[in-house]
Parts: structure tokens; sequence; C-alpha cells
């Protein structure tokens, strides 16, 4: 057996610690991604959510962080219930990780909870469920107030087409029609648990569940059912595109900003503080959507 050798922020075996002195903090984080570059740090570009955080935290630490998320998200794309992790020698009270890290960041990025968490948990890793929720903007003209926050659409949607196309995606499948062609995946089989539609005052909101995503999943899905919706396809095409395991079956890839990751599920035993999946713009706990 390999002996355990700790690795920053990586995972922990089970009956292994972390080094002396060192503790491992758990964020709770929302952020607007319009103007980011994405989550990912990148080498030219400093604008991004990673970057944002670990310049904050590293102020707080008074030493060097770095980080661990549950789930990377593209430009463009938001999250309300995006979790972190990071390893740090820094002995802080949850006080300075949330009011302290907030009055480093630019206003379109906030933690909302913090706490000390078992070596043994992982941001991504330990992660069971994650759901995320797409925005769909369907009238005549777009909205002035939340141009980049949801999709805009002027034609007509029609919900009950659009749920008949979805039923084909539930379940363990390979999604390969619905992977990015830049995916790093090892294997495009994942298990949609929950793919939700319904109306939210004038939007109409996708709220999707799987266990893990493969690249662009969630817009691919959105994007083959915004086309089934508009009468350009039949729902029984979703299950054409899906059978093909083929990108270009259906290229159609909805845009960034209408897309929120909202939630992230870990194992029973561990307990996380809970906020509400938002965004602000759909007041429903998870499993709201669908029912009206």
């Amino acid at each position: 057996m390999k002996k355990y050798e700790y690795k920053p922020n990586g995972e922990v075996p089970p009956g292994e610690t972390l080094p002396e002195g060192l503790r491992r903090v758990a964020l709770g984080v929302e952020y607007c991604g319009t103007r980011m570059r994405g989550f990912q740090k990148q080498k030219h570009d400093r604008l991004t959510v990673q970057e944002t955080l670990e310049q904050a935290l590293s102020r707080v630490a008074a030493e060097p962080v770095t980080l661990v998320c549950a789930g990377r998200t593209d430009a463009g794309v938001h999250a309300t219930g995006q979790v972190i992790h990071f390893d740090t020698r820094a002995a802080r009270p949850t006080k300075a990780w949330v009011q302290g890290v907030n009055t480093q960041m630019p206003f379109d990025v906030r933690v909302h909870w913090a706490q000390e968490v078992p070596p043994q948990f992982h941001a991504r890793f330990s992660a069971q469920r994650r759901t995320y929720r797409y925005l769909i903007h369907s009238a005549p003209t777009r909205s002035a107030q939340a141009a980049s926050e949801v999709t805009w659409t002027e034609r007509h949607l029609d919900l009950d087409a659009m749920r008949a196309g979805a039923a084909h995606l539930i379940g363990e499948h390979d999604f390969s029609s619905f992977r990015a062609a830049q995916c790093q995946a090892k294997s495009p089989v994942r298990r949609l648990i929950q793919l939700d539609i319904g109306r939210v005052g004038q939007l109409i909101v996708l709220e999707v569940s799987a266990t893990a995503f493969l690249h662009h999943m969630v817009r691919n899905i959105a994007g083959v059912l915004m086309a089934v919706a508009r009468g350009d396809h039949p729902p029984e095409w979703v299950g054409d595109v899906l059978a093909a395991r083929d990108r270009s079956a259906a290229s159609v890839t909805a845009p960034p900003h209408g897309l929120y990751l909202v939630d992230v599920q870990y194992p029973e035993s561990i307990v996380l503080p809970q906020t509400e999946p938002g965004p602000l713009l759909v007041p429903l706990p998870l499993g709201g959507v669908g029912r009206g």
C-alpha cells in the first residue's frame, strides 16, 4: 500500500490527518459570472473567481492560500451554491472567513458561510450531487434589468414539448452528444437524477441534478430542449440525439449567462450550512420548479 503523502487541498484517506498546525476550511460562495472569465484561475487573465477568492483569503490568512471548488464554471456562468475548501495554518474566527474576506472582494463575489471541516472532506470529490438552474426569458422584448442574468428568446416556448423531450434524458446514459469537444472527463457516462421544468413569473426555469456533469452538459441540454420547445424538432428528437453519442447530432449550446450552480450535496455525515438555492429571480426551494 502506497504511503500517504500530504498534498495541499488534496484528498486525505480515512484515518489520516493533516500535518500538524493545518486546518481545512470550507466556504459557501455566490458570484455573478457576467464579467468573470470563469471560475478556474488562468495564467494570462486574473479576472476569475478563483483568483479573486485566493487573493482575498491570502490577505485574511496572512499567508498564501490556494483552493479547490465543487464544480468549475465557465465564463459568464453564475453560482449561488458553490462550495470551496482550502488548507491553512491561520486560526481565524468564522466571521473573518466571511465578513473579512468579503471586504477584500469585488461586489460580484460573496462568501455566505464558513466552517472548519474534517480532513477527509473534499469540496469536489466528496460531492454526491450537483444541481443547476437554467433561466430563460421568453418574451417579445429583452429585459433591460436582467440582460446578463438570464437567456432571452423572442420565440414562444412549449413547456409540454420541452418536458416530453427532457424525459429521454433521465437516468444513466452516455452523454457524448451533450459534452463539449474540449471536455476532459474520462467517461461520458453520467446519471441524470432530476430535470424539472416550470414557469416562475416571466421565466422558464430548468432545474437539473446529477452526480456529476460533463463540460457544457447543462447548456447543451438547455439548447436542445429550447429547440424542441420552439417547434424546430419533435420531443423524440432528444432521444435520437442522446442515442447518437455524437456531439454533431445537435451542436446547440445555450448561452452561459442563464446558468447557475445552485446546490452541492454531500454525505449525511458532512453537515454544512444551508442557503436558499436561488437565484433571487427564482425564490423556490430545491424541487420546487415544475409545479407551476
